[in-house]
């Protein structure tokens, strides 16, 4: 494909992101697999152009004086030779009218304001008001893997160098490494025979701050593909056994396979809590994802006040079904990936306020026990990860006991 081929196909794409209804990779996916006609090179080309406007929304959108893609093209192109790309074969985009090369030369070199400048929606710049916290979630996040397997990290670390993946261990989870490349891993030979999972450090801790034991009845109620779930059998030798539930069945099946691959049998998925109780209620409750912004940008944008007060609701809700089916004297964990305070602190504080018979569990203690760095939070009993303080995706955990 010729440059304006591949710039077509990158406005194209841009333009349905943009329409802030489907997550971008879901978008990029879709239009790629129905184009099988586009090489692997060109590919690379489109999906990096892509997600770097993505990553840029604010600064083209405030540059171009809204959102009209191809404005916004023009202005990410701006430094390059349009005539090579806008009109230079029939599959390019239309060429450059008289006004639009009068409209470019005459853009203004107007300074961002800080919203605009840490590529954050303004009703969320003025929310979390943390520009330096902002600036940590426009970076590129690590790729993150778990160990599944009983050698060791050393030797995974050997086995993955051997296939040409160069691995580190993570800096606080010790089941984890990472690696500061982005890596692919449909031919790795230890990601296929279970050895390693994806999973971002944050999510890790957080399954071992969860203090799953065989002997307790465990649920892991918003499970989705169960990655917490399967950490905490790893953790536990792959014994005793998790109950697991989500609303979204199609997402819970998908456990299935990945259990298969990393050879875990011993968790049992449930539709219907009914009247059971357990010892361990683990939460991971719907949220923004405004945690994840380093690897889905585009989600910032597809959040509103009005859906924000949406999702604090539902998280409120199954804050209800936890103390309901958690017994006496046993423990409910919550936590999100967020960094927003209304689905975090504010959740927390409410569900103690409505139930005056829990109380927070000490994290620190269950982290000095169980990990040998440094417990990195200011408060004990709630931990608050960012790439900011932990290097890890934005998340949120708290732990509490019914008296």
């Amino acid at each position: 494909m010729k440059n304006g081929a591949r710039y077509r196909a990158v406005a194209e794409i841009v333009a349905k992101v943009f329409e802030d209804k489907l997550p971008a990779d879901n978008v990029v996916n879709t239009y790629l697999r129905e184009r099988k006609y586009i090489g692997s090179k060109d590919r690379r080309f489109i999906v990096e152009k892509v997600w770097d406007m993505i990553r840029h929304r604010r600064r083209l959108s405030f540059e171009a004086g809204g959102e009209d893609v191809r404005k916004m093209l023009l202005v990410y192109l701006k430094d390059e030779n349009l005539d090579l790309i806008f009109g230079a074969d029939e599959y390019a985009l239309p060429p450059l009218s008289k006004e639009e090369k009068q409209w470019l030369k005459a853009l203004p070199q107007t300074p961002y304001p800080a919203d605009v400048e840490l590529e954050t929606p303004k009703w969320l710049f003025d929310k979390i008001g943390n520009e330096v916290l902002l600036r940590s979630m426009n970076t590129t996040a690590p790729a993150d893997l778990r160990i599944n397997t009983r050698c060791g990290r050393d030797e995974v670390l050997a086995k993955l160098r051997a296939e040409g993946l160069f691995f580190a261990k993570a800096p606080y989870s010790p089941i984890g490494i990472r690696s500061e490349e982005r890596v692919n891993l449909n031919n790795c030979m230890a990601y296929q025979n279970g050895e390693v999972d994806v999973q971002d450090e944050a999510s890790q801790l957080a399954a071992i701050l969860c203090d799953a034991r065989p002997e307790l009845e465990i649920m892991d109620y918003c499970a989705g593909a169960g990655g917490k779930t399967l950490t905490m059998l790893y953790l536990m030798h792959n014994q005793g056994k998790i109950a697991v539930h989500d609303i979204n069945w199609g997402r819970l099946e998908a456990i299935k396979d990945r259990a298969l691959r990393l050879g875990v049998k011993e968790f049992e998925i449930i539709k219907d809590l009914s009247n059971r109780q357990y010892d361990l209620f683990i939460l991971d409750a719907p949220c923004s994802g405004s945690g994840t912004w380093r690897r889905s940008p585009d989600a910032k944008f597809r959040i509103t006040p009005e859906k924000l007060k949406e999702i604090v609701g539902v998280q409120r809700q199954v804050l209800d079904v936890a103390y309901e089916h958690t017994r006496r004297g046993g423990r409910i964990v919550y936590m999100t990936c967020s960094i927003l305070e209304d689905e975090n602190q504010s959740n927390a504080q409410w569900f103690e306020r409505k139930y005056k018979d829990v109380k927070r569990v000490d994290l620190r203690q269950i982290w000095e026990h169980k990990l040998e760095v440094r417990y990195p939070f200011r408060h004990d009993n709630e931990a608050v990860f960012s790439p900011l303080l932990t290097g890890t995706d934005g998340f949120y955990l708290v732990m509490f006991q019914k008296s």
